[in-house]
């Protein structure tokens, strides 16, 4: 077989070429396109893991090969057919030359075709895959700006191939229902999330600041009934209330903002602020003095409104006090801009404001009847469910119990043990919520089994 490989070389090239010198060459090629296989491997993982905005950075800033990096990334669709096309070329050509060469040693022609392909196999896996993969993940800004000037090269020599591919994958996508899913982005919401909790673990991000990212993915699922103050603890004042009243009806109630109100909660007009009412007071020239005049218009907005939503419209609007209602228009509560910052950044306590949760232990807290459940969730990592009529701690404990309760009443859901502290007319004031470890409850349930088996 050899003598039959000599031979066909010297009619093609006019020289006599023994059977290792064509091995040697052989090798040769393989090593080159072993390259290119890690070449192309590497390029996507570097590529398609650089965000954007740092090309888009880069690129201001004159980087060599950021301006490419950017064209090429433009369309990713055909930035990963350009990718395949080539990397599969070179795999190809690798498992033929490695069968070739391995034919020329061996008579069996199976044997030669199986030796060739698990070698060409782990070779491209170890060298052509692994090893290159693992160092652009390592330096994908680097290799990013190194390896893009090449692969627009290779773009262009493999050009009727990418064009021919690009069209029969998106064809075939049409036929299957296959979306663009190349075009999205290779890092999700969740992916995201990860990262905060493993930077904080790697000690990378504090603990305060993993709470604050987590709130602000929080942010944008939140409605407006989740965070405002309910009907029961608003402070407001009618529209005959002289203004000496309303400054002691401000102080009293440690508000800067009230909400006013024309004959019931139920048909809020405006607000009125300290500071109008001071400068009123000192300044203003009727006797006796006229709040009507002060009153500052505000937004009504159902209380399933998106939070997110809603502070772009109060920042629009210029106001700090929106006034929540349901579907029958009746006022469930209200909303300021610091209910809707302390979502992000935590509570924010004035003078001897008591903290809304408070722990008593590693696995107890004592919390406000108002919390919202999920605040209890992530302090003590338990999974309290929400419902349709409740999102408060409160709100869960009387659904379980369905019916009034006393303080010193206890409730159990799962390994969790809620106990109503205090009680105020028929309100939950606060209640402790405990965690029990659940391997306790695994391995009593398991005793209990083996305990029934022996007997």
């Amino acid at each position: 077989m050899g003598h039959t490989a000599a031979v066909l070389v010297e009619t093609v090239l006019g020289v006599t070429l023994s059977t290792d010198v064509i091995a040697a060459m052989g090798v040769a090629v393989m090593i080159v396109l072993m390259g290119l296989s890690a070449f192309f491997s590497s390029s996507e993982i570097a590529l398609f893991s650089l965000a954007r905005h740092r090309v888009e950075s880069l690129a201001e800033e004159g980087v060599p090969g950021a301006a490419t990096v950017m064209e090429l990334k433009s369309d990713p669709h055909r930035l990963l057919i350009t990718i395949l096309v080539g990397n599969n070329l070179v795999n190809i050509a690798m498992s033929s030359i490695a069968t070739a060469l391995v034919g020329m040693y061996l008579t069996n022609a199976g044997v030669a075709v199986l030796v060739s392909t698990f070698g060409v196999t782990a070779l491209v896996l170890l060298f052509g895959e692994s090893a290159p993969k693992s160092y652009a993940v390592e330096n994908t800004e680097s290799w990013s700006l190194r390896i893009a000037r090449p692969l627009q090269a290779s773009e262009k020599i493999l050009y009727p191939l990418i064009v021919l591919f690009d069209h029969l994958t998106r064809v075939v996508n049409r036929l299957t229902g296959g979306g663009a899913a190349i075009e999205s982005s290779y890092v999700s919401r969740d992916e995201i999330q990860e990262m905060i909790r493993t930077g904080e673990r790697e000690g990378v991000i504090e603990e305060d600041e993993r709470e604050m990212l987590q709130r602000i993915f929080r942010f944008n699922n939140t409605i407006a009934k989740e965070v405002m103050t309910p009907r029961l603890d608003v402070d407001a004042v009618d529209t005959d209330t002289t203004v000496p009243e309303a400054i002691e009806a401000c102080v009293e109630s440690g508000h800067e903002l009230l909400p006013v109100y024309e004959g019931n909660l139920d048909n809020i007009v405006g607000t009125v602020s300290l500071r109008d009412l001071v400068r009123e007071r000192r300044y203003g020239e009727g006797d006796p003095l006229d709040l009507s005049a002060l009153v500052q218009p505000t937004l009504h907005v159902p209380e399933s409104k998106n939070v997110n939503e809603l502070l772009e419209e109060m920042q629009d609007e210029r106001v700090q006090m929106v006034v929540v209602i349901d579907e029958f228009g009746t006022t469930e509560g209200i909303l300021t801009t610091e209910d809707l910052i302390e979502e992000i950044v935590g509570e924010i306590l004035e003078g001897e404001e008591e903290r809304p949760v408070t722990f008593v232990d590693d696995n107890s807290v004592l919390v406000n009847g108002e919390v919202n459940i999920d605040e209890v969730n992530e302090a003590l990592e338990i999974d309290l469910p929400e419902g349709e009529e409740f999102e408060t701690i409160a709100g869960f404990i009387f659904n379980r119990a369905g019916r009034l309760v006393d303080a010193g009443e206890t409730f159990d859901y799962e390994n969790v043990e809620l106990r109503v502290e205090q009680v105020e007319n028929t309100r939950i004031r606060k209640a402790r919520v405990t965690k029990h470890p659940v391997e306790n409850d695994e391995n009593a349930a398991a005793d209990a089994d083996e305990r029934e088996s022996n007997e």
